[in-house]
């Protein structure tokens, strides 16, 4: 597992939320489709728009969050069909900070929007904060390095 700087308690938490925002088990038939994608996170710490490239191996990875190197996440309710997510566990970072997870969400070949709800306790009061997703497809092929 790669290491990087502590973030403080909220931080943590809205990047958790951020990341299991594409979050749950995915079927190669009823997912999104590979390609270039931009995705558009909302926080109470911002907003961050990316672009990249998703292949048909990230696709789950995509979908199924958090895909990040900091987090180990369980997540015991989870479902995905028929262009709706839910899911709903728990995130642990290095150091052992514990934060619940739900989220909901729809997704199309070509679309995919999800909001996410956390909860973490900052000196034993439990504080929740929202996150939202909301990513579409670009094209089918990405473009190459250097351009």
């Amino acid at each position: 597992m790669k290491r990087r700087p502590s973030l403080p308690a909220p931080a943590v938490a809205i990047t958790i939320a951020l990341s299991a925002l594409a979050s749950t088990a995915v079927h190669a038939q009823d997912s999104i489709l590979p390609g270039y994608w931009e995705s558009t996170d909302r926080s109470p710490v911002g907003v961050k728009t990316e672009r990249r490239c998703i292949t048909p191996r990230d696709v789950a990875k995509f979908m199924m969050g958090p895909s990040n190197h900091i987090y180990a996440c369980t997540y015991p309710h989870e479902a995905i069909g028929g262009g709706a997510i839910a899911f709903r566990g728990e995130c642990v970072d290095r150091k052992g900070q514990r934060v619940e997870l739900s989220g909901r969400g729809v997704y199309t070949h070509t679309t995919l929007k999800m909001t996410a709800d956390v909860t973490i306790r900052l000196i034993g009061i439990p504080l929740s904060v929202s996150a939202s997703t909301d990513a579409h497809r670009l094209g089918d092929t990405c473009p190459t390095l250097g351009k």
